[in-house]
């Protein structure tokens, strides 16, 4: 294991903490910790971060804000009867399923709602603080997992930048698994950078984007012309039908956008389409269609197909980033985590887009981790 023995407890606030993928985070940390099942997907439990000085997963505490009442072991249940987690694995970890379901504080603004930013942020700020200190943390991190919002327009802030805010002012860095606004809303920019914390987002990349990251290279590389890249999304469960808005889905589509024309070098023709099909609850199926000249013109196609668990290929990664962002805080970095671009289809800072350039940059991260010391910023979340 990569984390460093006999470390303080250290909070996960989960934005969004009833959903499949919360569910999943904390369903998994707890199965991986017993040892009932292998760390699958963690970047972090790779030799390349041995001794970097990680939170051990052991050491974790789950909480955070929802809008929805499903207890998580209920959901965890729904989850194991559609085939997300293995079966008999939520009540092997009902424990530690109810114990943060425990730790979820109602999020908003809901419908009717009259409390105006100022006080959405400061009862957001009050629940993390207050996490914090009655279960004894050297410190927190908030993660976004909730359901895509639209993109924000105006001057308001959107419930994802509210959270971030919250985030800031309870002195916890923040990650942004989602294409929400968060803390790129233009009123934050300040804010984010006077607070000293180190930050990560936006959008995980876990599936057709991650894919377009490692074949975008690939033809530039070889001198070969893309002339169209389209594709197809067809999911379902709280995502399908939150990218049933075609504001939502315009938000995630920009980050698979940026991919192709960072890696390949221009715009191409073609577009991504995100289908809502509610049967296929937490699994999905990405098609792509590549249209490319090879030499003297041949024209040729390339087409893939992805399927899988969203939930499954999200939940590591958000350990990880967790965890990496934690470590961070202690190691004394601020602003934005360039170096954690490989997780992300719209990553904050000026990094590259290509897998392979942003897998180097994560190895480089994880040594300078083990040269920082460890401990310095322990109790600093206020």
């Amino acid at each position: 294991m990569s984390a460093s023995p006999a470390r303080a407890r250290l909070g996960v606030w989960l934005i969004g903490a009833r959903g499949s993928v919360a569910t999943t985070v904390v369903a998994g940390c707890a199965a991986v910790t017993a040892g009932l099942h292998p760390p699958t997907g963690m970047v972090t439990e790779t030799p390349v971060f041995a001794d970097s000085g990680l939170p051990a997963l052991s050491s974790l505490v789950f909480g955070g804000h929802d809008t929805v009442d499903c207890p998580l072991p209920k959901r965890a249940e729904a989850l194991a009867a559609g085939g997300v987690l293995p079966p008999g694995l939520p009540s092997a970890v009902a424990a530690e399923l109810a114990a943060a379901d425990g730790e979820i504080r109602p999020g908003g603004p809901l419908p009717g709602d009259t409390r105006d930013e100022e006080q959405l942020i400061g009862a957001f700020t009050a629940d993390i603080q207050d996490f914090v200190r009655r279960r004894g943390l050297a410190g927190a991190v908030v993660v976004s997992v909730a359901s895509t919002e639209p993109p924000a327009t105006g001057d308001r802030l959107p419930p994802s930048s509210l959270y971030a805010a919250a985030a800031l002012r309870a002195g916890c860095p923040y990650v942004n698994f989602t294409p929400s606004t968060g803390l790129h809303h233009p009123a934050l920019a300040s804010t984010a950078a006077a607070s000293g914390l180190p930050y990560a987002g936006r959008d995980g990349k876990t599936g057709q984007t991650l894919l377009r990251s490692v074949l975008g290279p690939m033809f530039a590389q070889r001198a070969l012309t893309v002339r169209a890249w389209s594709g197809t999304n067809l999911l379902g469960g709280g995502d399908g039908a939150s990218l049933a808005d075609p504001a939502a889905a315009a938000a995630k589509n920009a980050g698979k956008e940026r991919v192709l024309a960072d890696t390949l070098g221009a715009g191409v023709e073609g577009e991504v389409h995100i289908d809502d099909v509610p049967a296929l609850g937490d699994w999905k199926t990405a098609w792509d269609h590549v249209a490319f000249d090879g030499f003297l013109g041949a024209r040729m196609v390339l087409q893939t197909i992805w399927q899988g668990c969203d939930s499954a290929l999200a939940a590591p990664l958000v350990l990880d980033l967790a965890r990496l962002t934690l470590r961070a805080h202690e190691a004394g970095l601020s602003g934005p985590l360039t170096d954690l671009g490989f997780y992300f289809k719209d990553p904050v800072g000026d990094g590259p887009s290509a897998l392979g350039e942003q897998y180097a940059a994560l190895t480089d991260f994880a040594r300078r981790l083990r040269r920082a010391p460890a401990g310095q910023r322990a109790g600093e979340a206020r």
